[in-house]
């Protein structure tokens, strides 16, 4: 069940919730159920289960197909991480999607100038938006101007970070329009 997520951009989804319920325990830890599509990328990125890259690009491939928008756009680009690992979920799962597809890829054309920390420890909205503000370039601002954008990325919680990416990305690339798909999305948007 897909999500219709909203911000900034011209059209935004989310392929479903992340987790289902959750319940604190006494120790400390969460009992949580996570969604079919929310325990793979639980798996991929908690547990390095790079098996389930394919299913995950399946089930976007899947959605995307459904988009009427889906034959309009130009590039496939990922949300750049928060921080560095051999290998980047995100960007694999973007770089195959756009492969199936036969959409062009780059993950070099938005460029995160600003260190950030990973924004679900930060509970206050202003403090997450101050956090991720001019936190991204464009490395060739006419590349893409005039083009539609789709953005890949993996939870969507608030929307600041894909707020802010696709401000930078109407400001600095002029591109027509942006959309944005997730995997998931949280139950909260705090």
């Amino acid at each position: 069940m897909a999500y219709d997520i909203k911000g900034n951009w011209k059209g935004g989804w989310a392929l479903d919730l992340h987790t289902l319920s959750s319940t604190h325990n006494s120790d400390g830890s969460f009992n949580s159920v996570r969604s079919e599509i929310g325990e793979a990328l639980f798996q991929l990125k908690y547990r390095q289960d790079y098996s389930k890259i394919d299913f995950l690009v399946d089930k976007l491939v899947e959605f995307l197909q459904t988009r009427m928008v889906l034959p309009y756009i130009n590039v496939i680009i990922p949300t750049p991480s928060s921080f560095t690992r051999d290998i980047q979920p995100v960007h694999e799962i973007a770089k195959k999607v756009s492969s199936k597809l036969n959409i062009a890829y780059d993950e070099t054309y938005v460029v995160k100038v600003k260190i950030t920390n990973q924004l679900k420890e930060i509970q206050d909205i202003n403090e997450r938006q101050e956090l991720v503000k001019d936190a991204f370039a464009i490395s060739n601002p006419t590349l893409y101007a005039g083009r539609k954008i789709l953005i890949i990325d993996d939870l969507f919680r608030s929307g600041t970070t894909l707020n802010e990416l696709t401000a930078t990305l109407y400001r600095d690339g002029n591109v027509n329009n942006v959309y944005v798909v997730t995997l998931t999305k949280t139950r909260s948007n705090k």
